[in-house]
């Protein structure tokens, strides 16, 4: 669950059409090397030069928690752009020496910290200072840093709902013991897996998950161009293929949160210009409520963004 300050709703708007995109709220929004807060009129009041990144949280204070190359995790101060705190997963906790990767990421209570760490792989929690408090070991069946995990986050339960990008399959841990508890393997449907990053390729290497209300999981298949809601059971109850919005292509599908509208947040990567890097979907009708697309700005490689100053809950 990420803070609520971080929910991000009511974008509107498509450059690509000559219209101006602009938002009702701030936005963060990482691309292009330039991490950046976008106003309501569209126009950047805030940026630094930033790499690429794959999850990114904003904190009560209003600082920024973001990835900050292959394997370390940056605190940014934005009235000043220092990093004013930091962890490195590649040398700290017994890693020295490994080939080390973190994708997600998740701030928890009294300032501890979850982290997913490929290339180990495990999720670990520390303090501020760096100490190890918890340590669990991940089921890889296709290791490589890269790829071991994505988006993972410690749930309501209290366990930990992880992307395996690698295998293809989204598995549940048990918070206290570690254990395995379910795992779903993010099906093909009927299609061959084909090489890319773009609308053309096509896998199962699933980015993102949670675990809703219901006791659903709702999943970002990333190159399988879906969105996908399985129950315990794994039966498929609510999916969105790559051409079912009118005038949307869906490439890598990334980021997703459930707002507290119930409308799902989409995250659509490596869509190329014209295509939305955002779009709010109203699950019931599958009408898209709005989309974002700033490509000249930002790219083609957004795949995590963030609205400031919003209440609610998010999931």
């Amino acid at each position: 669950m990420k803070p609520a300050l971080a929910l991000f709703c009511c974008l509107i708007g498509w450059c690509g059409t000559g219209i101006t995109a602009h938002a009702q709220q701030r936005l963060l929004v990482q691309g292009k090397g330039q991490l950046a807060i976008i106003e309501p009129d569209g126009q950047a009041s805030w940026s630094m030069k930033w790499g690429g990144i794959h999850d990114v949280h904003v904190l009560p204070n209003g600082h920024i928690l973001v990835q900050q190359g292959a394997a370390k995790i940056a605190e940014i101060d934005p009235a000043t752009k220092a990093v004013v705190w930091s962890y490195d997963s590649a040398t700290q906790n017994g890693n020295a020496g490994k080939k080390i990767e973190v994708h997600a990421f998740q701030p928890l209570e009294d300032g501890r910290l979850m982290i997913a760490e490929s290339g180990v792989p495990r999720i670990i929690e520390i303090d501020r200072e760096g100490q190890l408090l918890k340590e669990i070991a991940l089921k890889v069946e296709h290791p490589h840093p890269h790829t071991d995990t994505r988006l993972a986050r410690k749930i309501a339960s209290g366990n930990y709902l992880v992307c395996h990008e690698g295998d293809g399959v989204v598995r549940e841990y048990d918070g206290p013991s570690g254990q395995l508890v379910w795992e779903y393997e993010v099906p093909l449907f009927d299609q061959s897996p084909k090489p890319g990053h773009g609308p053309e390729a096509f896998g199962n290497k699933c980015f993102a998950a949670v675990r809703l209300t219901n006791g659903n999981t709702l999943i970002a298949t990333g190159n399988g161009h879906s969105v996908i809601e399985v129950t315990p059971a794994k039966k498929i109850v609510w999916e969105i293929h790559q051409k079912d919005m009118p005038g949307i292509t869906l490439a890598w599908v990334t980021t997703l949160e459930v707002l507290p509208n119930g409308h799902f947040l989409i995250g659509n990567c490596h869509a190329g210009p014209g295509q939305p890097q955002v779009i709010e979907l109203d699950p019931q009708t599958k009408q898209v409520v709005w989309q974002f697309e700033q490509f000249e700005t930002f790219g083609n490689d957004v795949s995590n963004t963030q609205v400031l100053d919003i209440t609610g809950t998010l999931r």
